[in-house]
């Protein structure tokens, strides 16, 4: 899978949880999810789950705490990716 297509679905999944005060442009690959762009702690989970949902993968509690920003997360999925 290219990397703008991951992005890109990575960036979907996001959107639906942003904040009103944080615009889908403040999405950028070293954005922070707490700090940047305002995701609390539940939504983290649920973008967690639907990250696995949306990439057919299954992320684990120490994934979880490693991903802190969006180039986490994308640097966990494709590992993940690789790893099927």
């Amino acid at each position: 899978m290219l990397e703008e297509i991951k992005y890109q679905k990575l960036k979907d999944i996001i959107k639906i949880y942003l904040p009103e005060d944080v615009s889908v442009e403040d999405v950028e690959q070293n954005s922070h999810f707490m700090n940047d762009l305002n995701i609390n702690s539940a939504n983290l989970v649920d973008i967690v789950l639907d990250v696995e949902d949306a990439f057919d993968i299954r992320l684990e509690n120490d994934d979880m705490d490693q991903m802190q920003t969006v180039n986490d997360a994308m640097a966990i999925i494709d590992t993940k990716l690789k790893s099927k």
